[in-house]
């Protein structure tokens, strides 16, 4: 396993690419990288369908703000072991898997090797991970979450008409199947105008150009399996309660455009869960780190502040 660089996308200086045993016989790819004098190290997750490099320009923002990094692409995209035949269907049958990634990250790679305090950051699927695994995992000192999944956005569709069809398809064992209205594979260039989740092209090329050299790392739509597991994660986390405590402070970040996953189930996740705060980017759609410089500098911004005001309390 190696990571794909292209002219306009530097990997993260001193990166150290390596494969990762999880669990199931899975192996995942997965990268880390020191700085001088560190504050502690960023484990970054991505969102459905993600690869790595989509976030070398962040990990190097984070890096110049005295950060080591580290990163993994989930089990079943990027480069990591795909679950089906077809490598372009999005596909996995419980999230729990996904956290048994992240644990065998942390093990392998985050704690032998890069400096602690370690602290978390996911994206939208990631983001969802990430607070499913704090109910019970204590490695890190704090986490942001960026436009996380914690409900489900069904783009007008009945939920019981989904429920429906997700009971039928899966019980038939038809749970690799795409859902309907998906792509067979990933975005490209020209799918831009009107995209739910960047307002700014140079980015969407950016990234566009890293498959276009290294097609292996796209993912296309989510199967019906995959909503079924969504659906179990999202309901587990809407039922924590005022009583319940995550395991670290958590900041959610949202896209005041937001287009994917559901606003409201943030605002209430961030009311109903102690420690959890919430802050809103107004000017962005989903993909707050794949905006403009004024959207991801805002978030850059706000992520330092919550993270020195917990190195204050120390």
């Amino acid at each position: 396993m190696q990571l794909h660089l292209t002219a306009d996308n530097p990997a993260p200086p001193g990166a150290v690419c390596q494969s990762v045993a999880s669990t199931g016989g899975v192996y995942v790819r997965a990268m880390y990288a020191l700085v001088d004098n560190p504050r502690g190290t960023v484990v970054l997750m991505g969102g459905r369908g993600d690869f790595m490099e989509r976030y070398f320009e962040t990990m190097r923002d984070l890096m110049a703000l005295g950060f080591a990094v580290a990163s993994f692409d989930f089990r079943g995209q990027g480069g990591s072991d795909r679950l089906l035949d077809d490598t372009r269907r999005g596909h996995i049958r419980d999230f729990r898997h996904l956290e048994e990634d992240l644990e065998s990250v942390m093990s392998a790679i985050v704690e032998p090797y890069c400096p602690a305090p370690y602290y978390g950051l996911g994206h939208s699927t990631g983001g969802g991970v990430l607070l499913l695994a704090l109910r019970h995992m204590k490695s890190f000192q704090r986490a942001a979450v960026i436009a996380p999944l914690v409900g489900l956005d069904y783009q007008g569709w009945p939920r019981p008409l989904v429920w429906a069809l997700v009971t039928l398809f899966n019980g038939l064992g038809l749970g690799w199947t795409f859902l309907p209205g998906y792509r067979r594979g990933p975005l490209g260039r020209k799918d831009f105008p009107g995209n739910p989740l960047t307002s700014y092209q140079t980015r969407w090329d950016r990234d566009s150009g890293i498959l276009e050299e290294n097609p292996a790392l796209g993912t296309g739509g989510p199967t019906f399996a995959w909503l079924k597991a969504a659906r179990r994660g999202t309901k587990a986390l809407a039922a924590l309660s005022q009583k319940y405590h995550l395991t670290c402070p958590v900041m959610i970040v949202a896209a005041g455009k937001e287009r994917v996953v559901s606003m409201d189930a943030m605002r209430r996740f961030a009311a109903r869960v102690p420690h959890v705060s919430l802050v809103v980017i107004r000017e962005s759609l989903h993909e707050v780190l794949a905006e403009t410089d004024e959207v991801r500098n805002q978030f850059l911004a706000a992520f330092d502040a919550f993270i020195r005001a917990g190195e204050d309390e120390n």
